[in-house]
């Protein structure tokens, strides 16, 4: 059985405290980690060991990163067991996190933000100024979803072509710093 590196396990732990800020379970975290980090696919009770957590939590965490799309199940030559690996491809993971993070969030949001400005405006005079400030959230959030989906519709190469170039977009904008 391998062991952790140093390197390895300050990763694993960062991660999962900065999961645990971004709504994620912390050993769900840790467990995509250690799976990022990996070179080959692990089962369920290596990643229990590694981590030094029970191996429900591990199926239960294992669950919701197959959810997300971020790890999938492998199998290998001669072994029963389910064996899993994370998506390596930092930018296509971190697409696949934004659009489940779009799909679960944003769309909800925006979704319950059409009906909080039809309530307003049915309301008439008494939610005037509610309506103009929902009104403005929800063009916000719509702008934004049609903005992510055109985005989201280039190829992986061309957007990390386009978050690179950075200040040059301004440039290229006419405001210039």
């Amino acid at each position: 059985m391998q062991s952790l590196t140093p390197t390895a396990r300050k990763f694993i732990l960062h991660w999962g405290e900065m999961g645990n800020r971004w709504g994620i379970n912390r050993t769900v975290a840790q467990i995509h980690a250690l799976l990022f980090l990996s070179p080959a696919a692990l089962n369920a009770e290596q990643i229990a060991e590694l981590l030094g957590v029970a191996r429900s939590n591990v199926s239960n965490s294992l669950k919701e990163l197959q959810g997300w799309g971020i790890v999938r199940v492998v199998h290998e030559m001669g072994d029963r067991r389910d064996h899993f690996e994370s998506m390596k491809d930092v930018w296509e993971m971190f697409q696949v996190i934004m659009d489940e993070r779009k799909k679960r969030e944003c769309d909800p949001t925006r979704c319950f933000l059409k009906e909080c400005v039809e309530d307003a405006a049915k309301a008439g005079k008494s939610e005037a100024f509610a309506h103009q400030r929902l009104s403005e959230m929800l063009e916000f959030f719509e702008v934004m979803s049609r903005w992510y989906g055109d985005i989201r519709s280039l190829p992986s190469g061309a957007i990390v072509k386009f978050v690179k170039l950075g200040g040059k977009v301004r440039q290229l904008l006419g405001r210039a710093s």
